[in-house]
């Protein structure tokens, strides 16, 4: 290879303005580098410059270096910075991109090395579903009991842990499929993989696990890329997977000049399969690493970082740095008691308002939810007010498939004559009445003059349609005639409830056995909350035409909903913080599955939320939550408690004052010995008699088992001794009971504590 000509003698642009430690993890180019890059210290700014420097300086070329992002907006914007910062220097640089992108450049030059032609085609995710769909059928097991989306999630778990099917753990391969070895979750992805590469395609798992294969059984194609990469940076390291870990620290040995970038406080992505492990252990994989924390904060006030600083501090699992800022003080982070969600949705409401006559824009402000059924609450009362807002990574809540979905069932039964509405829930879920089926159904409408639901009902009656789809036919109209006499009678919040479960919608979701899914059962358990504010259905419906009206609001400005996840990278003057209460914030369900590391990365999410906000920070818990029409109290979170009170101003709309709050915070227990007595309703005194935190106290919605089930009680299937299999932890033993919750000895995992509807009894 040609020599590298000298690098100009000029000083490059670059580098001024640049901090220290940034300056530093610019210039220090040689060996193993962990840039520690605290929230909004700069940090893109940092890695761009340092690749700038790399090839300013001629330390290789174009082609040598290895720049890895996580997503293909981050690629862009780093080559625009790129070119701004050293032009044609800049050009080439093959291998810049995603994960993703850049194994399938690799993997296209390798194909044949895993049975592959070099123009083999990716996988989306309606096709995967499709193939492995054809490979549970083909092995005789039920696709009713045993989805194709959950097989597809355990795969892609699998891949991203770089597991091959010979590698897949037996108590999780156990967990899927008929009982039968050939008939388990190992088995059929051994199988799907044989039918990928008989189609020449790979899914977006196979590009890194591939490449391993390649690397592991064709050693000298590994020393050629190691050969080849003289530098590697890698941005969002702490949200590498085990693949993507394995495949950075292979091609790194040779050179050794790998720079990682990221934050191990702002790992808040185990459910993707990232591993804040992967940062903390970077000393122990490249030994003699340097190591530089940026932690001047460019974004927010002294209070707000100081605030979560001092949230963070109570992970155990974390490197340790601290942010600080030359800025002024500005405000404490805001605190503030409720009574109930609509009284936080008011508050919030009004804030804002006030916040924009004195001159901030809506754009500049966000509310960051947990979970994407808390904004329906806020949704409301925003229309209500006429304030406009927009939600960001994700739909309006009536928007959603699984709310147009009950209320097409719901207005059908309103209106039996709404053909749409028929239309949509007529096969869903799936019960026969495919294209075929509803083709003769429109064309005998068309024939009669008649809507579809009249319509059906006559065809029914004949023997134009199949046996199976007539039967189904029948089903549905004789279920929506049922549920329109039960209308009468029934609460129609209860009448949703009733149609939802007899439907087998619930039963769908419930069968996915997906996060995805759950968050659609948390939505449906919402929309029925919300039904419980209206005086009948058609007053609802007519309150959801006129949301859906609203949602095509033109204004320039809007305030932005969105979840914690989604703010990540993002950044708002000011951020309301809402729904900090356990159960909610953190997520029961993290906490009963994931335990100790779970609630340390719920901790991270807080702390990813309060350093969005540039000016102001806004934290709000309610003392009750309404669920099906009964108020039940909820504990504010353990991260209020956690906050530094010289940096919060605590305050609250219940009876005693912010006084009587300080204190109870103070203590950490805010519904223990201080709250008891102070007469603030039955939420307060319930939430009283049970203390503090550590255990579930509060009643839940058990969305996987039912809909509609509320409260604590256990199963009666289940004691301890009992023999039982999880989704996740494969088989185990029950070792104790409390009320839903189980402690129980998995074979391969330990001892976990889970709820009781994710097990089956064996």
């Amino acid at each position: 290879m040609a020599s590298l000509p000298a690098s100009p003698s000029s000083a490059p642009a670059f580098l001024a303005g640049l901090n220290a430690p940034q300056r530093e993890a610019v210039l220090t180019t040689e060996g193993p580098v962990l840039i520690l890059a605290g929230a909004g210290t700069g940090k893109t700014r940092a890695l761009t410059a340092r690749l700038a420097h790399i090839l300013w300086s001629r330390l290789a070329f174009p082609s040598q270096i290895l720049a890895v992002t996580f997503t293909n907006k981050a690629a862009r914007e780093m080559r625009h910075r790129m070119d701004v910062l050293v032009g044609e220097m800049a050009e080439g640089l093959p291998y810049l991109g995603t994960f993703h992108a850049i194994a399938a450049k690799m993997l296209r030059t390798h194909a044949a090395l895993v049975g592959l032609e070099p123009n083999f085609t990716i996988l989306d995710t309606d096709d995967q579903l499709r193939l492995l769909k054809q490979v549970i059928a083909e092995a005789n097991i039920d696709e009713k009991r045993w989805p194709a989306k959950q097989l597809a999630s355990m795969i892609d778990r699998w891949k991203n842990r770089a597991e091959t099917p010979d590698k897949v753990p037996p108590g999780e391969s156990a967990s899927f499929g008929d009982g039968t070895i050939a008939g388990s979750g190992a088995a059929l992805y051994a199988r799907y993989q044989q039918r990928l590469a008989a189609l020449n395609t790979a899914d977006f798992g196979d590009l890194l696990l591939h490449m391993l294969t390649i690397f592991a059984e064709h050693p000298d194609v590994l020393t050629a890329y190691r050969k080849r990469f003289k530098y590697i940076l890698v941005d969002e390291y702490q949200d590498t997977n085990v693949a993507q870990y394995l495949w950075l620290r292979l091609l790194a040995q040779e050179s050794r000049n790998i720079a990682c970038v990221g934050d191990d406080d702002q790992s808040i992505y185990s459910w993707r399969g990232a591993q804040v492990t992967n940062i903390l252990k970077f000393e122990a994989d490249f030994p003699g690493a340097k190591v530089i924390k940026l932690e001047q904060n460019y974004r927010s006030s002294p209070h707000i970082l100081a605030a979560a600083n001092g949230l963070i501090a109570h992970n155990k699992g974390r490197l340790g740095k601290g942010l600080w800022t030359d800025r002024n003080a500005g405000d404490p982070v805001k605190v503030i008691g409720v009574w109930d969600g609509p009284e936080e949705a008011r508050i919030v409401g009004e804030t804002a308002e006030r916040l924009s006559r004195d001159g901030s824009s809506l754009n500049d402000m966000a509310i960051l939810v947990r979970a994407q059924f808390q904004t329906r609450e806020f949704e409301d009362r925003f229309i209500a007010i006429g304030l406009p807002y927009k939600i960001v990574g994700g739909f309006r809540f009536y928007e959603r498939v699984e709310i147009r979905d009950a209320l097409a069932y719901l207005r059908v039964i309103a209106s039996p004559a709404d053909a749409l509405a028929f239309e949509r829930i007529a096969n869903v879920p799936k019960r026969g009445l495919g294209d075929k089926a509803m083709a003769k159904l429109h064309a005998l409408a068309r024939a009669i003059d008649r809507p579809l639901p009249a319509a059906a009902a006559q065809l029914v009656e004949t023997d134009e349609q199949t046996p199976a789809a007539r039967r189904a036919m029948k089903g549905l109209i004789a279920d929506l005639a049922r549920w329109r006499e039960a209308s009468a009678t029934l609460p129609h919040a209860e009448l949703a409830r009733l149609v939802l479960e007899e439907s087998g919608y619930i039963a769908m979701y419930q069968a996915q056995r997906s996060t995805e899914a759950d968050g659609r059962l948390e939505n449906l358990v919402e929309l029925t909350r919300a039904m419980e504010d209206y005086p009948s259905l058609t007053a609802f419906l007519e309150h959801v035409s006129l949301v859906m009206e609203n949602d095509a609001s033109d204004a320039s400005e809007k305030l932005t909903i969105m979840t914690l996840h989604a703010a990540k990278g993002l950044e708002f003057d000011h951020v309301f913080l809402v729904g900090w209460e356990e159960g909610v914030f953190p997520s029961q369900r993290s906490l009963d599955e994931g335990g100790s590391a779970a609630l340390e990365e719920e901790r991270r999410l807080a702390y990813v939320g309060i350093t969005r906000a540039r000016r102001t920070a806004t934290v709000l818990h309610a003392a009750n939550r309404r669920i099906y029409g009964q108020w039940s109290p909820a504990i504010p979170s353990r991260f209020v408690g956690e906050l530094p009170a010289a940096h919060v101003d605590v305050t609250s709309t219940l009876s005693g004052g912010p006084s009587l709050w300080r204190a109870a915070l103070a203590n950490g227990d805010p519904f223990g010995d201080v709250a008891r007595g102070t007469g603030r309703g039955p939420g307060w005194t319930r939430a009283a008699s049970v203390g503090g935190f550590g255990t579930n106290r509060t009643p839940e919605i058990n969305v996987r088992a039912s809909a509609v089930s509320v409260g604590l009680k256990g199963r009666s299937d289940v004691a301890i001794g009992t023999k039982v299999f999880h989704t996740k932890f494969g088989a185990g033993v029950v070792a104790a009971i409390e009320g839903n919750k189980l402690e129980i000895n998995f074979e391969h995992a330990g001892v976990k504590r889970v709820l009781d509807s994710f097990i089956e009894v064996v």
